[in-house]
């Protein structure tokens, strides 16, 4: 339950008609640019633009405001020609919606400062155009399009013979491996779990042409995960997505052969440490190189003196 307390302001306020408040054709925007401008002192000019940019109302907002202003005649608009040859626009409001004629009759009482001949009849407000027949609605119930039978899909230009009509694709012969190519898609994420079984045979078409090019299954599967979106993203349309990503087919670039190893580098310290042989006393705390004469297994220090 609802209640109202309102007080008759004693100053400062318009009368408006609830017809104004409650139309049913009319923005909350295109209210409160006409409630604005109704409310302005007699004699002020101020435009409906100035009066759209003191209302915060945005220039987008502002065109869809006015243009149901002038569909339902409460804004009527035309172009004269003043001193000096200066063409300006003059703008009617109204408190109440207005025909063409009941705005000509208005507009020629009031016309602009700066203008002193009467207007000429071809700059008067021009008539509105109304939608031609009775306002009907959009069918909800199927697709809007001319053929029931008519086939929406985006599928790739077919050949024409010289003939004149298209002439029919060959299927290829990689067909099979297309197919099963497109069955394994849901194994590959679970983004791709929900394809409409009535999109497999274009996608099986599509991903023909990746493999008659040269490009392997791998290769299609790799290119179309790199195409998902990340992790927590969800994909909405599959099919849609997967026949996106495989609508271009890239050209096959060859395997590029590795460089050559570069040349070991030469190492000098094993150079030098070639015909040495290591002490094998087991007295040395780090292991103990020396060049041997003949055969002898002991280095010089290890070697016992002789009597």
């Amino acid at each position: 339950m609802i209640y109202r307390h309102f007080n008759a302001p004693s100053r400062a306020y318009s009368q408006f008609s609830h017809e104004i408040i409650r139309h049913p054709r009319l923005s909350a925007n295109a209210v409160r640019l006409l409630t604005w401008q109704l409310s302005l002192p007699r004699g002020a000019r101020e435009p409906l633009s100035r009066t759209a940019e003191r209302a915060r109302i945005g220039s987008c907002a502002f065109t869809r405001a006015k243009r149901q202003l002038m569909e339902e005649g409460f804004v009527h608009e035309r172009r004269v020609q003043g001193a000096g040859g200066h063409w300006m626009t003059q703008q009617l409001v109204s408190s109440t919606p207005l025909t063409s004629d009941e705005a000509i009759k208005l507009l020629s009482r009031t016309p602009a400062p700066t203008c002193t001949n009467r207007v000429s009849p071809q700059v008067a407000p021009s008539p509105r155009k109304p939608a031609a027949g009775q306002p009907t609605t959009p069918p909800a119930d199927r697709h809007p399009k001319k053929d029931p039978k008519e086939d929406t899909s985006n599928l790739p230009a077919e050949q024409t013979g010289e003939d004149g009509p298209a002439a029919s694709t060959p299927p290829s012969p990689r067909h099979e491996d297309a197919r099963a190519l497109v069955g394994a898609l849901p194994l590959l994420s679970p983004a791709l779990r929900h394809i409409p079984p009535a999109m497999r045979d274009e996608l099986t078409r599509l991903a023909a042409r990746w493999l008659d090019t040269g490009h392997t299954p791998t290769d299609v599967h790799e290119h179309i995960l790199r195409g998902l979106p990340g992790p927590g993203t969800p994909v909405h349309r599959p099919g849609g997505l997967v026949r996106y990503l495989l609508r271009d087919v890239p050209p096959l670039t060859p395997p590029t052969q590795p460089p050559p190893a570069p040349p070991a580098p030469t190492n000098r310290l094993s150079v030098r440490l070639q015909g040495t042989r290591e002490c094998a006393s087991g007295t040395h705390t780090q292991p103990m190189l020396f060049r041997p004469i003949a055969d002898e297994t002991l280095c010089g220090q290890c070697v016992p003196a002789r009597p």
